[in-house]
């Protein structure tokens, strides 16, 4: 089926899907070679955002959160509020992505989008929160990953109640270590190999949903009914909270914190065929099939909760893992043994690997282009590809970063906690740094691309910037009352933190030399 060319900005929404590979060209008007293998098709683009969204592992992480905080109805519609309002940053960015199909994403739009007078300074504020926001995420995913690890050995020893091993902090960031040693060494492979873990992952997402949501409640003796489920709204929180609606959007983290990291389509664009047309197909489907395949996730695993104080009680088997202590409990109750959910366990930790693998990739991705443009130090070093048009350097630096990321746990949790912030919010600024260019000073000369939202684009992508600056406010908030040292949300201090250090970097140094995205063209 052949469309016809993108049509002007006033006409309805549309996407051309004629034929032909026009990446190389679009490319080179862009202002960049082609440096990266040019291998990628639309489903292995979709792959990498849906693994790094990883439903699987994004709910799981936060379940406890999202328990705790309204309860099963709070993530039964929570999630589609969430989900609704990312469909409109989502499809603002890949309006933007058809335009402009480059590795670098978000900073080289806000560049592009804000006119020649503010490109520096959009670019490199855009850029910093997108590449610290990416590393935050990667830090996150692998050390959820390493405290998931924790758990299922906890289970497998005995559990809290039966002399089950739980492994110190060392140990942790020991395993955190480890798992982003392994996927450094994956994303070292050419492409191809990518390409096939990618979908990999992404299968193994979606199958695993399915298992999961079918698995844990058949098997469970007690079953939570409909009613339990969808309006159930928990206020027992003990963190001295009473007001309904402030739960509820406490509650909304869990869903906003797992909707997040499909700007990897764009960072894969210029490894990506028909890059213009399968960058925004990657990044949209990614989040639609994401909301869908999640909430059957929400629903199959809350219809086995019973008791959601022992769920959350730090001295059950799993340790107030309360994913955990529902799949343990749902197969020790029916056969007497836990190991029917310590593999369940298994199944999602295969899940969150692939998740940090596919966040590698695109930190890669982002820190080549971000340093082909001179922005970072040392850029001639973490701008190098090897042999296999792989952008090696910038591989392992963002695995190193990652890893000392994740290094406060062992002070603080808190002040890990302050530091993983960044993954949410810090991430969503960048988002909406080039939407908010996109509707405001490019408001009249924006070109599109093959995709775009036609005359709802400037609607859509005001909708978005709102949600954004909303989440940024309401996650910025108390989530324990009183406030002290180790209660407070440390989220607007590690967010403005970074906001001050890139603003004082501009005003000290970057603004003398940096000039924003720069051609590297021979000619």
């Amino acid at each position: 089926m052949t469309w016809n060319k993108a049509p002007a900005a006033d006409d309805d929404v549309s996407v051309s899907v004629d034929g032909g590979d026009t990446g190389h060209a679009r490319l080179r008007e862009l202002g960049y070679k082609q440096e990266l293998k040019r291998d990628l098709s639309v489903l292995s683009n979709f792959a990498f955002s849906f693994s790094i969204i990883s439903v699987l592992t994004g709910i799981t992480t936060l379940y406890n959160t999202g328990l705790n905080f309204g309860g099963p109805a709070t993530m039964t519609f929570g999630w589609f509020v969430a989900g609704a309002f990312t469909m409109t940053v989502g499809f603002s960015m890949a309006e933007i992505c058809s335009s402009f199909p480059t590795s670098g994403g978000l900073y080289y739009w806000s560049a592009r989008l804000s006119g020649k007078r503010w490109a520096p300074f959009a670019s490199w504020i855009t850029g910093w929160f997108n590449i610290v926001g990416q590393w935050a995420v990667t830090t996150s995913v692998d050390f959820s990953l390493a405290q998931l690890i924790q758990v299922i050995i906890l289970l497998s020893t005995g559990g809290n109640n039966g002399g089950g091993y739980l492994a110190s902090k060392y140990v942790v960031i020991a395993f955190h270590a480890a798992i982003l040693l392994s996927h450094a060494a994956i994303n070292s492979l050419p492409i191809t190999w990518l390409s096939f873990f990618g979908q990999f992952a992404a299968a193994w997402n979606m199958l695993g949903v399915f298992v999961l949501m079918i698995a844990v409640p058949t098997v469970a003796t007690e079953r939570a009914s409909a009613k339990f489920v969808f309006t159930h709204f928990n206020t027992e929180n003990n963190a001295g909270i009473h007001s309904n609606f402030y739960i509820f959007v406490l509650g909304l983290l869990m869903s906003q914190y797992t909707l997040t990291g499909y700007d990897a389509s764009a960072h894969m664009t210029e490894e990506t065929k028909n890059a213009d047309r399968n960058g925004p197909i990657g990044i949209i489907s990614a989040i639609g099939i994401s909301i869908i395949v999640g909430w059957g996730y929400i629903l199959g695993i809350t219809f086995a909760v019973k008791d959601i104080p022992y769920l959350l009680n730090p001295d059950n088997d799993a340790g107030g893992y309360a994913i955990a202590e529902v799949f343990y409990l749902a197969f020790k109750s029916r056969y007497g043994s836990g190991i029917g959910g310590i593999i369940c366990l298994g199944i999602v930790a295969v899940a969150i690997y692939f998740c940090g693998m596919s966040s590698v990739t695109s930190n890669s991705r982002m820190a080549y282009a971000f340093s082909r443009d001179g922005a970072m130090p040392l850029s001639s070093v973490w701008h190098k590809v090897n042999k296999h048009e792989v952008p090696i350097n910038a591989v392992w630096l963002s695995a190193l970063i990652s890893l000392c990321m994740a290094l406060p746990s062992l002070g603080s949790l808190v002040a890990f906690q302050a530091m993983v912030s960044i993954a949410t919010i810090g991430l969503y600024i960048a988002y909406a740094l080039p939407i908010l260019f996109r509707v405001t000073l490019a408001r009249k000369h924006f070109v599109p691309g093959p995709f775009n939202l036609g005359r709802y684009g400037v609607a859509v992508g005001w909708a978005a910037v709102m949600w954004v600056a909303t989440i940024t406010v309401l996650f910025s908030l108390p989530v324990t009352y009183p406030v002290t040292k180790d209660t407070l949300n440390y989220t607007p201090v590690a967010v403005g933190g970074l906001f001050l250090l890139v603003l004082s970097s501009w005003l000290v140094s970057a603004r003398h030399w940096f000039k924003g995205p720069i051609t590297n063209l021979d000619g």
